[in-house]
């Protein structure tokens, strides 16, 4: 069993606990997510964390918020401003960071102002919010796993969003999975040739640059390289696919197909791209199309590309893209 799979074989997510509907918030309730406590949690496993019970404070408790500078945030009592728990957070965070290593992303509780990743209030001595920062135990945690996938809870009900961070928390198990083999150059080029149409779909001037790093592998430090490419990788397969390159993707894959499909084979995969593309069509009507014709007409090469399946089939992150 991998260290980033538990008894289950499931991969591992780090996520706030209330969002499994833990009762831990400060007024003794929950923010239980339906999407990770049943549609996720069939094919992840948990390590649910709350920092402000981690840190000893009860529950239910005196709400904190966020004030002072939003880049350097302190994270006060509501009621009782001297009360003051900004270290004990940053630190639980860096403690949490040192013992989750075995997890492959990490969904936070949004505008929470241990946990909120984005928009987090910060309040000013007027009682006035300004610019938005970052919660106190996010902030210290990410810091330490800059390249693991992280989002919040209510940016995930967005399809885009939710298919481009699963998408992530695979390319980053994956990953793991062969730096535990023990990486070679082989590896590390037919890693990087699997996700030659992901990264085409995502962001494909970082392609071209990924492409370049490992050009004259043979004279290169391997274990300099290797953290430098996937820290790279994973901040290319940030950027969400948009229509149009998915459509770009799609035409390059029918290209190894050109002598294989009859013209109305073609005709046919050629007005579902059209339709995808207008908005017509979810992706995944041309991309069972194009399945199938490679299960008629396999290539060994695309056969591996991750493009072709980089989520379990069964989440249908596609249907809606």
């Amino acid at each position: 069993m991998s260290p980033t799979e538990t008894t289950t074989g499931k991969p591992k997510l780090g996520i706030s606990a209330c969002l499994l509907g833990s009762e831990v918030r400060y007024n003794g309730g929950h923010k239980e997510s339906r999407l990770c406590s049943r549609v996720l949690a069939e094919h992840f496993d948990f390590a649910p964390v709350c920092p402000e019970v981690g840190i000893g404070m009860s529950i239910p408790r005196e709400p904190i918020r966020l004030v002072g500078d939003p880049q350097a945030p302190r994270a006060v009592g509501t009621v009782n401003r001297s009360f003051e728990v900004t270290a004990p957070l940053a630190e639980y965070g860096d403690r949490m960071a040192a013992e989750l290593t075995d997890i492959c992303g990490y969904i936070f509780m949004q505008q929470s102002p241990s946990c909120g990743l984005h928009r987090v209030k910060v309040y000013q001595d007027n009682g006035r919010p300004t610019e938005p920062g970052r919660g106190i135990f996010a902030e210290a945690f990410c810091a330490k796993h800059p390249n693991l996938p992280v989002e919040e809870d209510g940016r995930l009900n967005d399809p885009i969003l939710r298919e481009n961070f699963i998408t992530r928390v695979f390319a980053y198990s994956q990953w793991q999975q062969l730096l535990r083999d023990g990486i070679s150059r082989k590896g590390l080029l037919d890693f990087h040739s699997r996700y030659k149409y992901m990264l085409m779909a995502t962001n494909p001037q970082q392609y071209k640059l990924l492409g370049r790093m490992l050009g004259n592998l043979g004279q290169q430090d391997l274990t300099e390289l290797a953290p430098r490419y996937f820290t790279e990788l994973m901040s290319a397969l940030k950027s969400c696919a948009t229509r149009r390159t998915h459509s770009n993707v799609l035409q390059h894959l029918i290209g190894y197909l050109k002598q294989a499909l009859s013209r109305e084979e073609k005709q046919e995969m050629q007005q579902l791209i059209g339709q995808y593309r207008h908005g017509v069509v979810p992706l995944v009507v041309p991309m069972t199309l194009l399945k199938h014709h490679f299960r008629r007409h396999p290539d060994n090469y695309i056969a591996q590309q991750v493009y072709l399946q980089p989520h379990p089939e069964n989440l249908s992150l596609r249907n809606a893209l």
